[in-house]
């Protein structure tokens, strides 16, 4: 009999482990994870992105935890010497109709006490040379860093103290219990008295296990990404973004330099025919049904009929990629860039067409469903993890408790 569970040996899973175990010295701690390797889903397809927090809307659960999460991870690397850069984020307008948008962005990086500040277009092209723009707006909280090194010093930590961490468990069924939940993978069966689901991109169905309905459900988005060649990584020195969508969570093709010192450029953000879809031809057929059966998706559809148009079109054609990217750096060829490894964004989507566009938490009397948790999730990753640790308490050995 477990204390905790977590299902899920994401960046959120395995911090949550690691912030139980800090907190509760004396607790049985379960992780279970269905790969082989930590990080192996989403926050390993991660860019590397140490954001600020300039994006969300104030007062939500993305922009408080992410702006406490940009500094407690900071912290964390530097204390565990784990290779991270502060650099600078250049956010760009290339076109008059993005100045307004630009201002309200800074605007909100203003109401979420972000170091934020606005530079002209000559400002830009002495931090940024290659870079083409009107206006601009400078992140200096910004960073980078190698989330799977992270992970696994979450995981470490963990397991010294004494956390039990489990590789390749699939889990298989749920069933309630009166102590809690008992566990069926297909390495044997597991009893908790509290349930944490962190399982990403299945998160919807693990919550469905346990008999609740989460409001949302999960649909997969392909990230496609090239990256620059190396005698072209010159053209960028550090983060160069677009005025996003407002409308959408997604920020646009733009380039990234990672802590390896590749440059990677995207990603373009497709719909995917499979949950664990990386590649244009992945197909299942159970995730297949489930997208294409839920309205939410065709409200959603019809809602962005434009923008989805777009981002397929740029998926089949190198051509139009490049061309985003060279309102960007007008230098940018097709010749300077390589096929690079696609991610997929579990992304929440209501029945109404809405983009659940904060962290989604369901909670229940012996379990608590993490059901959104896209970017800035690894950037918050501390901070969620200590946040649903306080959020399941042991009370006695054979009670667990939970504050509203």
């Amino acid at each position: 009999m477990y204390d905790f569970a977590i299902i899920g040996g994401g960046i959120i899973g395995l911090s949550t482990a690691m912030a139980l175990a800090n907190r509760y010295s004396r607790a049985r701690i379960l992780l279970l994870e269905k790969e082989n390797q930590w990080a192996y889903h989403q926050t390993g397809s991660h860019s590397g992105v140490i954001h600020s927090g300039i994006y969300y809307r104030p007062g939500s659960y993305k922009a408080k935890f992410c702006r406490a999460g940009n500094r407690s991870l900071v912290q964390f690397c530097q204390e565990h010497e784990l290779d991270h850069e502060i650099c600078d984020k250049l956010i760009v307008a290339t076109h008059p109709k993005e100045l307004p948008l630009l201002q309200n962005l800074y605007d909100r990086g203003i109401q979420n006490g972000i170091p934020v500040s606005q530079i002209c277009a000559e400002e830009v092209r002495e931090i940024e040379p290659h870079a083409h723009c009107l206006a601009g707006i400078r992140v200096r909280s910004t960073g980078i860093v190698n989330y799977k090194q992270v992970c696994q010093k979450y995981a470490d930590i963990a397991i010294a103290q004494g956390a039990d961490l489990r590789l390749n468990t699939r889990v298989e069924m749920l069933v309630k219990t009166s102590e809690g939940y008992g566990i069926a993978t297909n390495n044997g069966m597991f009893n908790t008295r509290f349930l944490i689901n962190c399982a990403g991109l299945h998160s919807d169905r693990i919550a469905r296990f346990t008999k609740t309905r989460p409001p949302a459900k999960i649909i997969p988005f392909r990230g496609e990404y090239y990256e620059l060649k190396p005698e072209k990584r010159f053209l960028v020195k550090a983060l160069i973004y677009p005025v996003p969508n407002p409308s959408l969570p997604f920020l646009g093709v733009h380039l990234t330099r990672t802590i390896e010192g590749s440059v990677q450029a995207g990603p373009n953000a497709i719909l995917s025919f499979k949950r664990e879809g990386y590649r244009k031809t992945d197909f299942d057929l159970r995730d297949f049904s489930e997208i294409i059966t839920y309205p939410g998706l065709w409200k959603l559809a019809v809602r962005h009929a434009d923008e989805g148009l777009r981002e397929m079109a740029r998926s089949f054609s190198k051509a139009l990629f490049v061309r985003s990217l060279q309102r960007l750096i007008p230098e940018v060829q097709a010749e300077d860039l390589l096929p690079a490894p696609a991610g997929v964004r579990a992304q929440a989507l209501m029945p109404n067409g809405k983009l659940v566009d904060d962290f989604l938490i369901v909670q229940e009397a012996s379990a608590l469903h993490l059901c959104n948790a896209p970017s800035p999730a690894a950037t918050a990753s501390i901070e969620i993890g200590r946040a649903i640790a306080e959020q399941a308490s042991v009370v006695q050995p054979c009670q667990v408790a939970f504050s509203p």
